[in-house]
């Protein structure tokens, strides 16, 4: 159960903080600890240290974030005028911050890559760029895709992004602080599925030309069982056509249309970007990431515009429509997929 919101300030945030400090003043001791548990993997692929490293930067960020949003706190007021328009900037400003030196870190200790297979430049493509809201349908695989989607909507296409997240994301301080002072929202466990439409109608409802509604709409990461799954799902609602369309899909869950459809029919104007990925798709658990890791992380990904004029607006062609993109997602999945990297 999730701590009232006074304890995670008084308790959660200056933990990170007091952990941040053991963990720089400690790193000598932490390296040689994973050096000595990293000598059963072959050389180029131990990957202890890179994940320690990652760990105090990430740590070292989270305190850093901590602290700006205490100032901005205080400079609007003790939080009086956080939801005037110049400081909700701010706020965004400080995540793409965060966000930006988490992926560099992310870039020099992993040699991350992303390569972005975007739309042709057209002059139409070019002006529908922040002169209209859009929703993003993305899909949900591999550790981090959130927060990468996330730092390219605001780095890259300069989108203030709005996401239902799992409340459970609140243990994390800075995401919590910062996030709940923003438009988005964090569903608890058990939320009936009327209560998350609820919420991503609300945060549909009220976008802006330079918005962008984050949703992924498998619920869920990959994984083959969460597939098998799903389609079983699909049989006993008796929904045949739709679980047949799923099982032709090797790569991704089959979508759920609730909270889409919602978030398109509460703001019709809003185009719709379909997003792919591929890259890190075998590491979900931390398992696998130990194990897993490449010496070199490339992520691939595309997305697809899809104009508010060409959108179905009847329910049964939206879903349709739905499986048709998520169709054409599995197959460049299949075209663009790295190999495995072999388990250690």
């Amino acid at each position: 159960m999730l701590p009232p919101r006074i304890i995670r300030r008084l308790v959660l945030a200056p933990l990170v903080i007091v952990l941040t400090v053991v963990a720089v003043v400690t790193l000598p001791v932490w390296l040689l600890v994973v050096a000595a548990a990293s000598l059963r993997l072959p050389p180029p692929q131990r990957r202890g240290t890179r994940l320690v490293w990652f760990a105090v930067a990430w740590l070292t960020l989270e305190s850093m974030a901590l602290a700006a949003c205490l100032g901005l706190w205080v400079a609007c007021g003790f939080g009086g005028r956080l939801h005037r328009d110049e400081h909700q900037e701010r706020h965004y400003a400080l995540i793409r911050w965060f966000l930006s030196r988490v992926y560099g870190a992310a870039v020099r200790i992993f040699q991350l890559s992303v390569r972005i297979d975007e739309p042709p430049p057209t002059p139409d493509e070019l002006s529908r760029r922040l002169t209209r809201p859009v929703v993003v349908l993305s899909r949900h695989a591999g550790p981090g895709d959130s927060f990468l989607l996330v730092h390219h909507l605001l780095a890259r296409y300069d989108r203030r992004p709005r996401i239902v997240m799992k409340a459970a994301l609140q243990f994390d301080p800075s995401l919590d602080v910062v996030v709940n002072r923003l438009p988005n929202a964090f569903v608890p466990r058990g939320t009936a599925e009327s209560g998350v439409l609820a919420e991503i109608r609300r945060l549909a409802s009220g976008m802006d030309a330079d918005d962008a509604l984050v949703i992924f709409p498998e619920g869920g990461n990959f994984t083959p069982r969460r597939r098998l799954r799903a389609i079983l799902r699909l049989e006993l609602k008796g929904l045949a056509e739709e679980a047949a369309r799923a099982r032709g899909m090797e790569y991704l869950l089959p979508p759920r249309p609730n909270g889409a459809i919602a978030a398109i029919d509460a703001c019709p104007e809003a185009d719709v970007i379909f997003v792919a990925h591929t890259g890190l798709d075998d590491l979900v658990t931390l398992g696998d990431i130990w194990r897993r890791l490449p010496l070199r992380a490339e992520i691939r990904a595309k997305w697809w515009r899809v104009r508010a004029a060409d959108v179905p607006r009847d329910r049964e062609s939206q879903i349709r429509w739905l499986f048709d993109h998520w169709e054409r997602i599995d197959a460049w999945i299949t075209e663009n997929r790295p190999a495995p990297t072999p388990a250690a």
